[in-house]
C-alpha cells in the first residue's frame, strides 16, 4: 500500500465517521425535539383535566340529573390523565373532549348556570387551555414531521435505523379529529 492511499482511505474513514457523527446528533436533537413537544402537551391534557372536577362540581349544583354525563366526564378525565403514549392520549383526549361538549351544551340549558361568575371563570379557562392545548399539538406534529422526514431521507436514514430510531405517531389524525370534535358553546350564540 502506498503512503498517498493510505491517506486517502484515513481520510475517508475520517470523513464517513464525522457524517456519522453530524447525522445522529440531528436525529438526537429531532427526537428531544418532539420529546418537549409531547410534554407541552401532556401539561395542558393536565391543566385541561384538572380543570374538569370544577367544571363537574359547579354544574353538579344545577343539573342534579344528569348525573350520567357527569360520571362519563369524570370516567373519561381519568383516562386522558393516565394516557402515556401519544396513541392513548389522543383517544382520551377525544373523548374527554366530546363529555366537554355536551358538559357545555347542558350548561347551556340552565340560564342561572351560564349567568354564575365561577361557571363563566371556568368556561374562560376551559378556552384559554383548548388554544394552548391546540399550540402544543402543532409544535409536536411539526417535530414529529421533522423527525420522522429525517429517517425517512438518505443518508440519515442508514443511521437511524441502524441505531434504532422510529418514526413517532402524530397526536392528531384529521379523521378522528374531525369525527369526534366537540360541540362547545361558550355563551349566548346569537
Amino acid at each position: 500500500m502506498t503512503p498517498s492511499f493510505l491517506w486517502i482511505a484515513l481520510i475517508l474513514v475520517a470523513l464517513t465517521a464525522l457524517a456519522f457523527i453530524l447525522i445522529y446528533n440531528r436525529l438526537v436533537r429531532a427526537r428531544a425535539l418532539m420529546r418537549e413537544g409531547w410534554s407541552g402537551i401532556t401539561v395542558q391534557l393536565r391543566r385541561r383535566a384538572d380543570l374538569v372536577p370544577n367544571l363537574v362540581s359547579t354544574v353538579k349544583g344545577y343539573a342534579a340529573h344528569e348525573h350520567d354525563l357527569l360520571n362519563e366526564v369524570t370516567l373519561h378525565r381519568t383516562d386522558a390523565i393516565k394516557a402515556a403514549r401519544p396513541e392513548d392520549a389522543l383517544r382520551a383526549d377525544a373523548a374527554l373532549g366530546g363529555v366537554l361538549g355536551r358538559l357545555m351544551v347542558v350548561a347551556e340549558a340552565y340560564p342561572d348556570l351560564k349567568a354564575d361568575a365561577n361557571f363563566h371563570a371556568l368556561q374562560t379557562e376551559l378556552s384559554a387551555i383548548e388554544a394552548e392545548l391546540q399550540s402544543a399539538r402543532r409544535y409536536y406534529n411539526a417535530t414529529v414531521r421533522d423527525l420522522n422526514t429525517r429517517i425517512a431521507s438518505f443518508p440519515d436514514l442508514l443511521v437511524a435505523r441502524s441505531l434504532g430510531f422510529r418514526e413517532a405517531t402524530f397526536f392528531e389524525d384529521a379523521d378522528t379529529a374531525i369525527a369526534n370534535a366537540p360541540d362547545v358553546c361558550f355563551g349566548d350564540a346569537r
